[in-house]
């Protein structure tokens, strides 16, 4: 039920860098009033459990597509590549 209620709220998501931040808790009571929970601290607990492990999955896959741009990056402007500007005027 957990996994239910969590991703019935929305993300939120940082504006320039595309991080994640979570969910917006904001609507929680009322999903937990439609959805008629009872045991609700227990559900909470286990989503936000949920919200820890996609931070850090989404987190952990930025850094690891970060770090590939970068050496993709190196790799183009490696030594051995010579560079000439043809300048008229």
């Amino acid at each position: 039920m957990a996994f239910f209620i969590y991703n019935c709220l929305s993300d939120v998501w940082e504006g320039m860098s595309g991080t994640f931040l979570g969910k917006d808790w904001s609507f929680l009571e009322y999903v937990l009033d439609l959805h008629e929970i009872e045991d609700r601290r227990t559900i909470f607990f286990f989503a936000k459990a949920i919200e820890e492990e996609y931070k850090t999955y989404y987190s952990e896959e930025s850094e690891r597509r970060r770090k590939a741009e970068e050496r993709k990056s190196k790799s183009n402007a490696g030594p051995g590549k010579n560079y000439s500007y043809n300048v008229s005027g």
